[in-house]
């Protein structure tokens, strides 16, 4: 469970105190001397991030002290994973935001994926956080459930998280908050005009679909979710590499956020009318694989010319966003692990943002800056549009050049987006590359907290 790490109050909980730097001689000389004598004793310098578990009067311990840095929010899980175990409450003067970052943090120190490990008998017992008075209960749930899903998601191998088990995964959030969902399975497809998904999925044995999920008053207005479902990508006939193919069950963390963040959506009853668009797809190897150079009609009419069969996630998003566009959503964001271009760019932990509408653009920065979940803007270079010219098609999925791979893929999705549509696209990584704390090596939720705020913030 998510939250198992966070509790009522305990008569017996340990008092945690939560000092400031430059706050800590003040406070030390307030102790008695053994108190004293056992930070001495103990080498403690307040230091950003630092801890110390203090004796009571009868020796055995009786509270604790931690600096936190007011530069990483996460340095409360380092706490989680740090005490012994115990009930801890906070004590000390914190505002809104550190309280509900040590709970979110706290919280998620607790994540564990361990759907294939062997039974080993109970877990061993962890230190525990009393729930602070002065927090939203509600937001801090959502948020942490809502990682915590994205995370299972995309740490689901490929084997167990193929398209229609992604698919029932929609289905099951669906009936938690009574949303419908309708999945478009196979050829029927192409009766439906998704040309594309089809193409990218047909060579697998696990047939691709669309998942098309509603909920909400029909009379709000409507935020549309595309994310990318591509629940393994080989490259197709330009297969990948064996390095570079087996992080590729995490191809589908585009469908894993936009889930994850439909979740917080749907259970803070936010006033929308929301739809998720989700290609489930697999791009394998067969005989009936799409191949480079074939020319492919999209839904939106535009014919495509194959440049790289290993850019696939940019096609099954092209038909999404068409039907998207249809509707003329007031927001339309979609999320996809797109190009390793945006990674080389910006990083692992630093998803890139395009936008054809500066002013969401800018909102969605702002809250990403208050919540802590960074993003980091770039550029729609219209110039860069030439190098998707193709001499026998409409456009070109992958240019040739090396260059400026994020901002060309960007620049594709933008031609099946109305230029009238205010557009968030996020080129995101989804995974952590080394285990940090509260950040386990793995699948992670990028941006889906400040996404949740710029929707809940009365822009719409």
């Amino acid at each position: 469970m998510p939250l198992h790490l966070i509790v009522e109050e305990e008569s017996d909980a340990r008092p945690l105190r939560v000092l400031s730097r430059d706050g800590y001689a003040a406070w030390r000389a307030e102790q008695p001397a053994f108190i004293q004598s056992w930070l001495d004793g103990n080498g403690f310098e307040p230091a950003l991030g630092r801890s110390c578990l203090l004796p009571g009067s009868d020796g055995a311990p009786g509270s604790a002290i931690f600096i936190p840095d007011p530069e990483d929010p996460w340095c409360w899980a380092v706490l989680a994973e740090r005490l012994p175990p115990g009930v801890y409450r906070l004590d000390g003067a914190l505002d809104e935001e550190q309280a509900t970052w040590a709970v979110q943090s706290w919280a998620l120190a607790g994540y564990r994926f361990d759907r294939y490990k062997s039974a080993s008998g109970e877990e061993c017992d962890r230190a525990r956080l009393v729930w602070p008075g002065r927090i939203d209960r509600g937001a801090v749930g959502r948020s942490v459930r809502a990682i915590a899903l994205v995370r299972d998601l995309i740490n689901t191998p490929a084997s167990d998280m193929g398209p229609e088990e992604l698919a029932l995964a929609a289905e099951d959030l669906a009936r938690s908050y009574g949303a419908k969902v309708r999945t478009i399975v196979g050829d029927a497809l192409l009766r439906e005009n998704y040309p594309l998904i089809h193409a990218v999925g047909r060579a697998s044995s696990r047939a691709p679909r669309l998942i098309d999920l509603r909920w909400g008053d029909e009379t709000k207005p409507l935020v549309t979710l595309v994310g990318k479902g591509v629940c393994f990508d080989s490259g197709g006939l330009d297969i990948k590499g064996a390095a570079n193919m087996k992080a590729m069950k995490k191809d589908m963390g585009g469908a894993a956020h936009v889930l994850g963040l439909a979740m917080m959506i749907m259970d803070a009853a936010l006033p929308v009318r929301l739809r998720v668009l989700i290609p489930a797809v697999e791009n394998a190897v067969s005989g009936s694989s799409f191949r480079p150079l074939d020319i492919l009609r999209s839904r939106k009419g535009l014919s495509v010319e194959v440049g790289n069969t290993d850019a696939e996630g940019r096609l099954v998003l092209a038909d999404c966003l068409a039907e998207a566009g249809s509707e003329n959503p007031a927001l339309l964001v979609d999320m996809a692990t797109l190009t390793g271009a945006a990674r080389t760019a910006l990083g692992p932990e630093l998803p890139a943002l395009f936008s054809t509408h500066d002013d969401w653009a800018e909102a969605l920065l702002a809250a990403s800056r208050a919540r802590r979940d960074p993003l980091w803007r770039l550029p729609l270079w219209r110039p860069y549009r030439r190098m998707l010219d193709s001499p026998i098609a409409d456009i070109n999925n992958a240019p040739d050049s090396a260059f400026a791979g994020a901002v060309t893929a960007a620049l594709f999705l933008a031609e099946f987006v109305p230029a009238t549509t205010p557009w968030l696209h996020l080129d995101i990584f989804g995974w952590n590359q080394t285990a940090r704390p509260g950040r386990p090596e793995g699948g992670e939720a990028m941006a889906i907290r400040a996404l949740f705020d710029l929707i809940a913030g009365g822009r719409l």
